[in-house]
């Protein structure tokens, strides 16, 4: 039966779509947008939400711009259907898994450089 929610929802695809971690272990949070994965995926891919952190490539600014300080993990698949991710403010992002709350800053030069950027 169709409740109307999810009535052409393609789970295949999300699944497609959605950035996961790897592995269980060595988990880091985007400090800008609290996605969840390891190191080596954000050094590989850099951050699908915040490409302006400049991680891909870098291991040291994957360093600076993520941490392995954060609490909880929500799943994302269908930001358009999931009260969480309006709750949690992601619901634009890519899918995938972040963390609830994110402890730590981005290094003041960057924070700075993104309000430049906005203007």
């Amino acid at each position: 039966t169709n409740h109307g929610t999810l009535k052409d929802f393609d789970m295949s695809a999300a699944l497609d779509r959605a950035v996961v971690p790897q592995e269980q272990t060595k988990l880091r949070a985007c400090l800008r947008c609290s996605m969840v994965k390891t190191r080596d995926q954000f050094v590989k891919y850099g951050c699908e939400n915040c490409p302006e952190t400049g991680c891909k490539n870098d291991a040291s600014r994957v360093n600076e711009c993520t941490t392995v300080s954060f609490e909880g993990l929500i799943s994302m698949m269908v930001p358009d259907e999931s009260w969480v991710a309006r709750w949690q403010r992601i619901g634009t992002f890519t899918p995938g898994c972040y963390a609830i709350r994110v402890n730590g800053d981005l290094p003041e030069y960057l924070q700075e450089s993104f309000e430049r950027k906005k203007r």
